[in-house]
């Protein structure tokens, strides 16, 4: 059975306190009601600590939005797999659009990343997704297909069981634009039928997919009624507890 899970992308908002605040009703929230999916959060590095701490009850997955390819030494900035898990951190976002527009980030730089987080036991969230341009010319399918392929496919039938796929059509990411239900579901078998033609039917089956793009609570339950999606990477609407809670919700 695929796991049902709704994540929310922080990406760079909040200051401390905003920070402090979001978690709390987070932390409120959990306590208070059954959830029908797994919650995981990718706050900024920054407060991952602080996020570990406030939601003691465990049931929030706190991740972080990257991750370094390096394990130690002269990298400026950077932030490694062995310090996430020394402060209790599970696991990354790998490869999230934003990080491959504005940093350079590769599918090869992708493949380090994710073989790290597996190795020292935390889950990645590997993100892929077209761009408008890809989109229109009908190349869609083939760049998931290199993307999916360069990152993942160097992956033990064990390893790829334990990576989470989070497909976000770059299009509709933040610009309150939205794949339509049946052009999400066709992209995410897309990727089901790739991972199966690799490792075998059964694999493939226990995969979760993600779907990213403006995900809002007026749109969720449509979205993860799709026979191959199975909860989303969400922005914006992870940025207000009222806008999440619903999201989750969605698969009650």
């Amino acid at each position: 059975m695929r796991k049902k899970i709704v994540a929310g992308n922080w990406k760079m908002n909040k200051d401390y306190v905003g920070a402090q605040q979001l978690l709390t009703q987070l932390l409120s929230y959990t306590n208070n009601n059954p959830l029908p999916c797994e919650v995981h959060i990718a706050p900024p590095s920054l407060y991952a600590m602080m996020a570990k701490d406030l939601l003691e009850n465990g049931k929030v997955t706190v991740l972080t939005q990257d991750v370094s390819e390096h394990n130690q030494g002269a990298y400026t900035g950077e932030i490694s797999v062995e310090m996430l898990k020394s402060i209790g951190v599970q696991g990354s976002l790998v490869g999230h659009s934003e990080r491959r527009q504005f940093h350079g980030e590769t599918d090869a730089h992708c493949a380090v990343k994710v073989k790290k987080l597996l190795e020292a036991g935390l889950t990645p969230i590997y993100c892929n997704g077209e761009t408008l341009e890809q989109r229109k010319s009908g190349a869609h399918f083939d760049v998931v297909k290199n993307q999916t392929e360069v990152a993942l496919f160097g992956l033990s039938a064990e390893e790829i069981k334990k990576v989470i796929i989070a497909y976000e059509p770059v299009w509709a990411i933040g610009t309150g634009e939205t794949a339509s239900p049946e052009q999400a579901q066709e992209i995410h078998a897309h990727i089901r039928q790739l991972l199966s033609q690799k490792y075998g039917n059964d694999v493939a089956q226990e995969i979760s997919i993600l779907y990213g793009g403006s995900v809002k609570p007026e749109n969720a339950k449509e979205i993860f009624s799709q026979k191959d999606i199975d909860g989303g990477l969400i922005g914006g609407a992870a940025l207000k507890i009222e806008d999440f809670s619903k999201i989750i919700e969605a698969f009650g």
